[in-house]
């Protein structure tokens, strides 16, 4: 039975917002739990959307966190479609919906997410650009790249990252031609750096993908709303029958900045600053997810994380934090990716710049190894492809911060376990 003398409020139906309620009613709150989410499908996880749901390898009911049941069944009270357009943080409310209904929190949670960045140039009203952030979105474009596939048709997408090289693996499963713009000098640079950024080039390079690097679009070029081509800042034309901009996510903020919350500059990702039980500056608003800036010790920063474990594991911690339990996020960042026949798990965080040592593990030529980011012979970061079973150990390399013989780092008869020592 619910005690409304306390009301939790979750703004945000994502993963983080999700997991968030759920584990409010496993710890035993019995106060009323309020979810706020502004999209009309109920809360869902977004890796299958670049993944098997896009491929059609998966139904559209296995991407959510819960059965539709679950929400009434616990006590949830689930907003759909509704959109969060203040807080007041005086008077304890926020006010949603059409008709501006006010309600008020004891603790309020923030999970608001991310959007897609749009593209800057002339041509990105044509129907024919996509965006792939939401489920909406991957029901659009898995009509579109079966379209192409069927008809020869051609993808460009701006972006080499893991929604841009996710969404080039599906189209070329799909049969349809693909050629991708990344300005850097590699796929994934800004997060694997020159050296392996290549494994991925040639990955894709193998399956029929085109690759511009070193420039940018410019211009998507149509008729009658119909898209015919994409220019690049080099001069050349490239035919186009669908855009897909892929290059990157911002923190949703605006609701927070609005109330006066401290944001995190651009150099730290952006989002709302948190500590390391995810309250805000403001003690009764906490923020978990993609929108939240966490202070990392392992790392000596604060970390901005917009992948799936981030908002599994942190929407639990804020949620306990909401009730008092004495909690602190400092999971290792992780993400997982599948591409083709390869398959890949990274822990850590190593941009370009804050590593002086990348180390190899078996062999990369077939994609089948383990690579490992250094500063000053400690693991930063460890990305296994093709290797299973090794997270574990990759992540208490990072967390023990020790210094490792390099050698028997790079050998695979020696186990991991035992160089964290």
């Amino acid at each position: 039975m619910v005690d409304a003398d306390q009301t939790f409020v979750i703004v945000g139906g994502g993963l983080a917002g999700a997991k968030a309620a759920e584990t409010l009613r496993a710890e035993g709150f019995t106060g009323r739990v309020i979810l706020i989410c502004d999209e009309r499908d109920h809360p869902y996880e977004r890796p299958p959307l670049s993944k098997g749901y896009l491929l059609g390898k998966e139904e559209r009911d296995s991407v959510f966190v819960h059965e539709p049941a679950w929400y009434a069944r616990n006590d949830v009270e689930l907003h759909l479609g509704q959109t969060v357009d203040r807080i007041d943080r005086a008077a304890k409310t926020v006010r949603f919906g059409d008709d501006g209904t006010l309600v008020h929190y004891d603790k309020l949670l923030l999970a608001t997410g991310a959007e897609p960045r749009r593209l800057d140039i002339p041509g990105t009203d044509l129907a024919g650009v996509h965006h792939l952030r939401r489920l909406a979105h991957a029901e659009r474009l898995k009509r579109v790249l079966a379209a192409l596939g069927r008809d020869n048709g051609h993808l460009v997408i701006a972006g080499a990252g893991w929604i841009g090289l996710e969404v080039a693996a599906a189209a070329r499963e799909y049969g349809a031609e693909v050629t991708v713009i990344e300005p850097a000098a590699t796929p994934l640079h800004g997060v694997l750096g020159p050296e392996l950024g290549n494994v991925f080039a040639e990955l894709h390079h193998a399956h029929g993908v085109r690759f511009r690097f070193g420039v940018r679009l410019t211009e998507i070029v149509g008729q009658d709303g119909v898209v015919l081509a994409a220019r690049t800042d080099d001069g050349e034309e490239h035919p186009a029958h669908a855009v897909l901009a892929a290059i990157g996510a911002a923190p949703r903020t605006a609701l927070a900045e609005a109330a006066g919350l401290e944001l995190a500059d651009r150099a730290h990702g952006g989002g709302v600053v948190v500590d390391e039980r995810l309250r805000t500056s403001d003690p009764d608003i906490h923020a978990a997810g993609d929108v939240a800036a966490f202070p990392h010790a392992l790392f000596d920063t604060r970390l901005r994380v917009e992948h799936w474990a981030n908002a599994l594991n942190g929407g639990p911690v804020a949620a306990r934090a909401m009730l008092g339990r004495d909690v602190a996020y400092d999971r290792v960042p992780y993400f997982f990716t599948d591409q083709y026949d390869l398959g890949m798990e990274y822990s850590g965080w190593a941009p370009p710049g804050s590593y002086d040592e990348v180390v190899i593990r078996g062999d990369a030529g077939k994609r089948e190894f383990i690579a490992f980011w250094l500063r000053e012979g400690r693991v930063l970061a460890g990305m296994n492809v093709n290797v299973w079973d090794v997270t574990e150990p990759v992540q208490n390399l990072i967390r023990s911060r020790a210094r490792v013989d390099t050698d028997a780092l790079a050998d695979p008869h020696v186990p991991l376990d035992g160089l964290a020592s």
